[in-house]
């Protein structure tokens, strides 16, 4: 997995050592030497993980990386601290900077691109989602709602989970489980696991393994916690999809800050996944009544049709008017009529099976496609919507007039040879004709003879 990185040092020797090591696993590398130069680079070369120093003159890493973290262009950008330090104060400091993950000098070859190729594989998820969710729509802010959330504590016992557990703030929800079966069941609504990887009486890996593979859970983060020396295991859990690693003996505090910075990712992630699906159900739907657009209703009798001369299922379309819808726009202004068309909307969706297809074809007219249905039963269905649509009048909600609404609807089944234009227009010919033969009425079309 190649990816851009930034490494930021003020010491040429160190640059130079990691850029080297870097581009041997055919990394593209960029380089600064001050936290100033970092940020603008950061803003305009958009790099995919940065490798930070603390220790420098003038702006030091503690404070480059709270400006990377509060600019909305580089916030998103993972940031490994690189330092001598090895105080856990100061590890602490970082995480709460927003660092990601610390590196000790000198540098393990093997940690650091363990770390890196860790932090791409959330980045590159991210990236996408940022990309779908940023076209028109303001950028979503990389802050907690709050700062509570779910979190289970799998361990080789019931009583190495609860300490694990006990030693996260009071806010968290959390629960320790001894039992993997158990804990794998309720990682399902979890909003972070905590995975003991540092008993040999407990297979915390293959429980990680599990986590990822399963379809329910595998978006929820895991945070395993280690043996300091144990590099091993902490590189297979890094590459098994374990999103952060924290070293035993444990400190409250960096377990408090490792934690919440895998909440607060998890959150931005849903909200992120949440307005995906917002936007991709906007574009198949019709704001003001709900029902499907007329290019997605189209579409989809477009493959009904396909599935039609396929396995000889029958199919038929309705084209429904709402009559004298002008008179009512003209009378009563057109917030009433907006409020009719939803009113009615609703009623026809109340008469309709869920694998029926109904959308706004335009203005006062809507498309039903009914896949494996004959004529006749879609008759009767449209008959029942009809029905209760004339049946109530419907009440304006600022004025309290009652309007009395009917419809008018022409049915059409489809045959082997029609194309969607064909089939639509001969649906149309059946709505004139209900029209003209008196309106609020269901009209079957017949097909021409050759």
């Amino acid at each position: 997995m190649s990816a851009r990185i930034l490494v930021v040092d003020d010491i040429e020797t160190n640059r130079r050592l990691l850029e080297a090591r870097l581009t041997a696993e055919y990394f593209d590398v960029l380089m600064a030497q001050d936290g100033p130069t970092c940020l603008d680079l950061a803003r305009c070369e958009k790099p995919d993980v940065i490798l930070l120093d603390i220790m420098m003159p003038g702006m030091d890493g503690f404070e480059t990386c709270r400006r990377l973290k509060a600019d909305p262009e580089t916030r998103h950008i993972p940031v490994v601290m690189v330092t001598a330090l090895d105080q856990r104060s100061d590890r602490i400091r970082g995480l709460e900077a927003g660092a990601d993950e610390f590196l000790t000098k000198p540098v393990d070859d093997v940690a650091l691109f363990a770390r890196v190729r860790s932090l791409l594989r959330l980045t590159s998820v991210m990236d996408e989602l940022r990309q779908r969710e940023s076209n028109g729509v303001e950028m979503l802010p990389f802050e907690p709602a709050n700062g509570g959330g779910r979190v289970i504590v799998a361990a080789a016992d019931q009583a190495a989970a609860h300490r694990i557990a006990r030693a996260l703030p009071a806010t968290l929800d959390a629960h320790g489980y001894g039992d993997p079966k158990i804990a794998i069941s309720q990682a399902r609504h979890a909003d972070l696991v905590i995975v003991d990887l540092s008993s040999p009486r407990f297979d915390g890996l293959r429980l990680c393994a599990r986590i990822r593979s399963d379809v329910d859970t595998r978006q929820v983060p895991l945070l395993g916690v280690v043996d300091e020396m144990d590099k091993r295991t902490m590189v297979r859990a890094l590459d098994l999809g374990v999103n952060d690693v924290i070293s035993r003996p444990l400190d409250p505090g960096e377990l408090s800050a490792r934690s919440a910075t895998q909440l607060k990712r998890k959150r931005y992630a849903d909200a992120l996944r949440d307005r995906l699906d917002e936007s991709l159900e906007m574009s198949v739907r019709d704001a003001l009544t709900g029902l499907f657009n007329r290019r997605y209703t189209v579409s989809r009798l477009r493959q009904a049709l396909d599935g039609l001369r396929a396995n000889h299922e029958p199919l038929t379309t309705a084209l429904i008017d709402i009559d004298h819808f002008k008179r009512i726009n003209d009378t009563w202004g057109h917030n009433a009529g907006d409020q009719v068309l939803k009113e009615i909307c609703a009623r026809l969706n109340e008469q309709l099976r869920a694998i029926d297809i109904a959308g706004r074809y335009g203005g006062e007219e809507f498309l039903v496609v009914f896949s494996n249905t004959t004529a006749r039963e879609a008759c009767d269905a449209m008959e029942r919507a009809r029905l209760a649509v004339c049946a109530t009048p419907v009440t304006l909600r600022e004025t309290g007039d009652i309007i009395n609404v009917t419809m008018s609807v022409g049915v059409a089944e489809a045959f082997m040879d029609d194309s969607v234009e064909a089939l639509i227009e001969r649906a149309d010919t059946a709505l004139y004709d209900a029209k003209r033969s008196g309106r609020n009425r269901v009209i079957e079309a017949k097909r021409k003879a050759a």
